[in-house]
């Protein structure tokens, strides 16, 4: 029989809770710990659709990236900040969600996403640990890049700024990372992938002379989703893991 509390503590292999940033709340959060499970479902979010899903396959516990509850909770009633929580409490659905703690993990979030685009990775961006660096085997072309990445990472548009450079070394950060884009410079770097930037900061690109790409926070961070049901599938033979197929990217393009 497999429970909750095993799943988590394969999970916490992979990326130890305690690693996570000061700010965070990952963790088991949500559940009974010794719950025996038979169906998990993954995704990046707990919205209201994943809940949803689960509660249509039977799922008695969701694995998730972002944090169901971040801050803190001074209610749980159905229309209130923790309504989630409250509905999959009583339809017994149990939540583990693995945050920064898989950002920063050998195997995590970083490791994948710069995998997906090409390379391996060959040290961490920042002091964190958080964001990866790797190399090409050759220089391409932006455009080429560009391509790539939309294609790699399901995204369904791309923002970028173009230093006029080839790609050949660069940095990535799965999510909100562009506070790191002189670091990225710093470090060699002629490119740099990441979510979630900001108009300035296309000006500290510009100014600095180094490629930035805004590939969406959905899609830089969800790619880890299937391998972590990939992970536990192998682990956990006698449990059925289904990544969502409800919860996509958020952010249209015209």
């Amino acid at each position: 029989m497999t429970r909750v509390c095993d799943i988590y503590e394969n999970l916490c292999e992979l990326a130890p809770v305690e690693t996570q940033m000061s700010f965070d709340n990952a963790g088991f959060l949500l559940g009974h710990s010794e719950e025996e499970v038979k169906n998990v479902l993954l995704a990046l979010d707990i919205t209201d659709a994943v809940i949803d899903e689960a509660m249509e396959t039977g799922a008695e516990l969701i694995v998730s990236h972002h944090p169901l509850i971040f801050g803190a909770l001074k209610s749980l009633t159905d229309i209130g900040p923790g309504r989630k929580a409250l509905r999959m409490a009583e339809n017994h659905i149990a939540a583990i969600c693995m945050h920064t703690n898989l950002d920063i993990a050998q195997g995590g979030v970083n490791d994948v996403l710069i995998k997906l685009l090409g390379a391996e990775a060959l040290e961490a961006l920042d002091e964190e640990n958080c964001g990866r660096i790797g190399e090409l085997s050759k220089p391409v072309a932006l455009e080429e890049f560009l391509e790539k990445s939309k294609c790699c990472l399901n995204a369904k548009g791309i923002r970028y700024y173009n230093a006029g450079k080839p790609v050949k070394r660069f940095a990535v950060m799965g999510g909100s990372g562009a506070d790191d884009i002189a670091t990225a410079y710093s470090k060699g770097c002629d490119t740099y992938l990441t979510a979630d930037i900001k108009y300035h900061q296309f000006q500290t690109a510009q100014e600095l002379g180094i490629n930035l790409i805004d590939a969406d926070h959905f899609s830089t961070e969800n790619p880890i989703i299937p391998v972590l049901a990939a992970r536990l599938a192998s682990a956990f033979p006698d449990v059925s893991f289904h990544v969502s197929q409800k919860h996509e990217a958020l952010i249209d393009f015209i």
